[in-house]
């Protein structure tokens, strides 16, 4: 019988907690603050596509800036990527060329 007691009691207390939350979230949170968080796009400008890897494997010299920039940490994400795979692979074909005299 206790035990039946003690599972109303937790989610008659639960039930208040969460509708407490609920009601006082915009005093917690203000309205001003609350549509910031809710539409970051309006804050920040769309990042440009990231270029492609056939791009960096064009264009060698862009992506050995653009790994510099990786490593320094001021350029981020795909384009990271993007560029390492293109000079791995321009280093590769470079010493196939070279080992096999091709």
């Amino acid at each position: 019988m206790t035990l039946g007691k003690t599972l109303t009691l937790v989610l008659v207390t639960l039930v208040i907690g969460f509708s407490a939350g609920f009601v006082l979230r915009p005093v917690i949170t203000p309205a001003e603050r609350a549509a910031i968080v809710a539409d970051p796009s309006a804050a920040a400008p769309a990042p440009a596509e990231p270029r492609g890897k056939q791009y960096f494997a064009a264009h060698l010299d862009e992506a050995h800036q653009v790994l510099a920039g990786c490593m320094d940490g001021s350029v981020r994400g795909e384009e990271c990527f993007n560029a390492e795979m293109a000079v791995v692979e321009a280093d590769g074909r470079a010493r196939h060329k070279k080992f096999f005299g091709k």
